[in-house]
């Protein structure tokens, strides 16, 4: 699984332009091999798990190993499946970049690393995965680096996921200093021999780590600017790989964080939190991609909340996982099939009407819709219902407050939409708006039907949560899904409304070309919920400040006192050189001026 696509990478890097002509069919054929090996894996898995050690890494500490198990697998299944999808869906996409041979070595990377992350049996093995996505997505973002704005989004994302894989390498530090080993096993076994404070404290900075990856608060800054790459990217780092590896490594250390009650908490607000900060960020946003940027810092949001409600909410959490998978890249690839045929247009102002001119990508952009905002009997629907019913047993505040945030989806999605398709056409002359080729609307058509049923075969009869014992645990009571329920009618009343103001306001009015300046929650919404601002103010500035003092200490205090002993020995050493004048009478006359005082001296101490 790991190595066809890494070989991939290797050809198409290593090859250079001598592969410019069939690179991405290499690329596309890579990770299509890698998903036959997954899906081979799967069923000989059979509800076992089996681990293959690989080579010693460091010694007495550490190997490199992987583990094929329920979750695994599940993870590896979205990222080769989906993945390919997105790889096939880019041989349209990126047919007219000079520089598509490259594009598809990082996309290969990009999955190859991921895989490493979710296979391996020990902390180690996924960190080198975790490093591996963080590069991968690097390269991606920042692929068509000749404009600012892609190279600036790329380190910003980099930046701010080594904030938190500093929290996540602090935490690996502390389970070896604690239990003596890395391999989830060994500490899953142990966990009880440590102290709460220890626990809680490795909680809460793995925690941190996945906050960075999976773009939650207060390290969701990176995300939005990570647009600036080509479509496909953001496909793959929202649906796919990156933003659902904080989710895994949440739900893989749940020995961790089920016996640390307060750092489940936390994980469970973390969650909240970011749910509702994405879904009012997308609420605002009129560039499309972004909108759905939004739309995912929300959704991994429901994701956190169901990883920190204990095994329960670890199916829900993980059955949302790949059917957000599913319809996210469905939704992001059809965004991309409206900029392919829009010359690259991301402006929502400047659609309209595109559904007569786009049938496939509106049809497929539609199922998505209909699938994020929980539509009932759709994907969505089972698993985002499940996580809020969960959580409404747990604590009814984070239960309504996710019952808030479907609201909230279902107003900013249905904008989305109305903006894109309905109304009257608001594109400038120079645009022709075409629907996309085969190459790109099939693999669309794929994840629109995995849209709709996926969800209600993964949660109906528990399927995914009795696939997943093995390796998260199973609840004493299995739960059961109900169709008819408080927390679900209340669902459903707040998107209808939501989706009814949006067509008011959106599909029934005119929309201007002009955003109009809008209120302060609105201008709020519009700047991210001023995270850039809050991160400059606390973190950039102090910093900046502290690097300044560092440099002039360095330079006045440091260096200061080396220079200053210098220059005094130096012109101490000059002053004294004054005396070595060369001339034997000069000495002769030195020697007798200091044996008169050496003489005047013995004799004073010999009158005394």
């Amino acid at each position: 699984m790991i190595a066809l696509p890494l070989l991939g990478a290797a050809i198409l890097l290593l090859g250079g332009r001598r592969t410019n002509g069939w690179g991405h069919l290499l690329g596309v054929l890579m990770s299509l091999g890698s998903f036959v090996v997954a899906v081979l894996a799967f069923f000989a898995l059979d509800g076992k798990r089996y681990s293959v050690h690989l080579f010693d890494f460091i010694p007495e500490m550490a190997d490199i190993g992987l583990l094929i198990d329920p979750l695994s697998i599940c993870f590896a299944l979205l990222i080769t499946g989906v993945g390919s999808l997105i790889h096939i869906y880019s041989v349209g996409y990126m047919a007219h970049d000079p520089d598509r041979r490259r594009f598809f070595s990082y996309l290969n990377l990009f999955v190859a690393a991921m895989l490493l992350l979710v296979l391996s049996h020990n902390y180690v093995g996924l960190f080198i995965g975790w490093e591996g996505v963080g590069l991968a997505s690097y390269l991606l973002i920042g692929f068509w680096q000749f404009k600012p704005t892609a190279a600036v989004a790329a380190k910003k994302a980099f930046i701010v996921n080594r904030v938190g894989d500093f929290g996540l390498l602090i935490a690996m530090f502390m389970m070896w200093t604690t239990f003596g080993s890395l391999a989830f096993g060994d500490i899953a076994g142990e966990v009880g021999e440590a102290s709460q404070g220890t626990l809680t404290a490795i909680g809460l900075l793995l925690l941190l780590g996945a906050c960075g990856k999976s773009a939650q608060l207060p390290l969701q800054s990176w995300l939005l600017d990570a647009m600036e790459g080509p479509t496909p990217v953001s496909a793959l780092i929202h649906a796919a790989t990156m933003v659902t590896a904080g989710v895994y490594l949440v739900v893989r250390s749940g020995f961790v964080f089920e016996a640390a009650p307060t750092a489940q908490l936390v994980v469970t607000i973390v969650g909240v939190a970011t749910l509702l900060a994405g879904a009012i960020i997308g609420m605002a946003k009129d560039d499309i991609k972004k909108g759905l940027a939004g739309s995912t810092m929300s959704q991994i949001g429901y994701m956190m909340l169901g990883a920190g409600l204990g095994p329960v909410g670890y199916a829900f959490a993980i059955g949302h996982l790949v059917t957000h998978g599913f319809f996210k890249a469905n939704l992001f690839l059809g965004a991309g099939s409206v900029m392919h045929g829009m010359n690259d247009e991301v402006n929502m102002r400047k659609y309209g009407g595109l559904r007569k001119v786009m049938p496939v990508t509106f049809a497929t952009f539609f199922i998505g819709y209909l699938a994020i905002i929980g539509f009932p009997l759709l994907s969505g629907y089972f698993t985002k219902d499940g996580i809020i019913e969960t959580a409404m047993h747990h604590d009814p505040v984070l239960g309504w407050l996710a019952v808030l945030g479907a609201g909230l989806t279902g107003f900013y999605m249905s904008r989305m939409v109305f903006m894109t398709f309905f109304g009257e056409k608001r594109w400038d002359s120079e645009a022709h708006p075409h629907e996309s080729p085969a190459v790109m609307t099939w693999p669309l058509i794929v994840l629109s039907i995995g849209s709709v049923f996926l969800g209600g075969y993964l949660i109906l009869d528990n399927r995914l949560m009795k696939f997943l014992a093995p390796a998260v645990g199973q609840p004493d009571t299995l739960p059961t899904f109900h169709f008819v329920s408080t927390p679900g009618m209340a669902t459903l009343v707040l998107v209808a409304i939501g989706a009814a103001i949006a067509w008011m306001k959106y599909g029934r009015a005119e929309v201007p070309e002009l955003a109009p300046a809008g209120s302060f929650l609105t201008r709020f919404a519009r700047r991210d919920l001023y995270g850039d601002a809050i991160n400059e103010s606390l973190l950039m500035r102090p910093g900046q400040w502290l690097t300044r003092f560092a440099v002039f200490f360095d330079n006045r205090g440091i260096d200061g006192l080396v220079n200053g002993l210098a220059a005094t020995i130096g012109g101490t050493s000059g002053r004294m050189r004054r005396l070595q004048t060369g001339f034997a009478r000069s000495y002769a006359m030195s020697i007798l001026f200091g044996a008169a005082l050496l003489a005047g001296a013995l004799l004073l101490v010999g009158n005394l």
